[in-house]
């Protein structure tokens, strides 16, 4: 890896650092300016008519109501830094105990959604630009259009009621089987509670993946280089695993680890669906009862989240083109690389 190429992925590195800062701090003031009253939100308008007026005195103190937001926002996120994001008024646990716990079940869950997607939208999209303007182009693309326009919970309650309900070949939800204890839970059960969440949500990004991949497979096999090998005999699957597969792999890498942000949206009502017990759940279970510091600590790990994929990507772009690793190039851009990386294939 050359210096110049090094030099960038540190500043990749410190930005993505910088956002996530910045997603904190909006976050936490968004939620100072929101019409809560702390007080009313941790203890409850009712027991708050039972306490004494020095009771009520230390809540404030302890609540720091009247300190400013900004002195507020230093102290949390000076806790943050040290790995403490406050207690869940909810369940009354640290909230990293909690985001660990549920984490642990969304990981599994959109982690294959993901990869499904992932893999299933690039296949697709390459089927669909290599058979352009035939009926496999069609299907394709009509899959595409109807699914980009379907809800992400609409799709899972008909997966639900279809393959749950109608057909009961799996679990209509929960990630493991009702009653059973936890060292009973074999791998198998897991799998099979995840399968109709998964598909639910690596569908909603199948139809994005694939277009943009159509897109730029068919400019591929347009351009000079892939007419001039076909007139040197190549054809079929030769022609498009030596030229098409390499020039759409960066696209490819762009669009899967975009695509994070939007599985993990899907998530939060898919997981409502099915009632698995993840992150999107959780976020919805703190929003609604407003648990602030659950909240906020679930929107900072889904922002990492969200930024770590991006800066990932990054670097796997020095893996998938020597051309970066070489240090010639300075910047890569899905509609224009196709023109140059022609040349890097042959």
């Amino acid at each position: 890896m050359s210096k110049g190429t090094a030099e960038k992925l540190i500043f990749h590195f410190v930005r993505m650092l910088i956002l996530i800062f910045c997603v904190c701090a909006a976050a936490f003031f968004l939620v100072c300016a929101s019409p809560l009253d702390p007080l009313q939100t941790n203890v409850g308008q009712a027991a708050l008519g039972t306490l004494s007026r020095e009771q009520i005195e230390a809540l404030e103190k302890y609540w720091g109501v009247g300190v400013p937001a900004w002195e507020r926002f230093l102290s949390w996120f000076t806790g943050i830094l040290h790995g403490d994001m406050g207690i869940s008024l909810l369940y009354r646990r640290p909230v990293m105990e909690i985001i660990a716990k549920k984490a642990a079940s969304s990981a599994w869950l959109m982690l294959t959604a993901w990869i499904f997607s992932g893999f299933l939208g690039a296949g697709l999209g390459i089927l669909a630009g290599v058979k352009r303007g035939k009926w496999q182009d069609k299907a394709v693309t009509t899959y595409c259009m109807i699914i980009a326009g379907t809800p992400a919970f609409w799709l899972a309650l008909v997966l639900l009621l279809i393959f749950a309900v109608w057909f009961p070949l799996f679990p209509v939800g929960f990630s493991v089987p009702v009653g059973m204890e936890a060292a009973d839970v074999t791998l198998a059960d897991r799998i099979k509670h995840a399968v109709l969440p998964a598909v639910a949500l690596g569908m909603t990004g199948i139809s994005s993946i694939a277009m943009h991949t159509r897109s730029k497979m068919i400019e591929i096999m347009e351009s000079d280089y892939v007419l001039y090998a076909r007139a040197q005999g190549e054809k079929g699957w030769s022609l498009v695993r030596r030229h098409g597969l390499r020039n759409i792999l960066l696209p490819v890498i762009t669009l899967q680890f975009g695509s994070i942000s939007e599985i993990f949206g899907g998530s939060v009502l898919v997981e409502q669906v099915f009632s698995y017990p993840g992150l999107g759940q959780a976020a919805v279970t703190a929003g609604l009862g407003s648990d602030i510091p659950l909240l906020l600590g679930i929107t900072l790990i889904s922002a990492s989240i969200v930024f770590l994929g991006n800066f990932l990507a990054d670097v796997l772009y020095c893996v998938a083109d020597p051309r970066i690793r070489a240090g010639k190039t300075h910047g890569i851009s899905i509609g224009a690389e196709g023109k140059d990386s022609g040349r890097s294939t042959r």
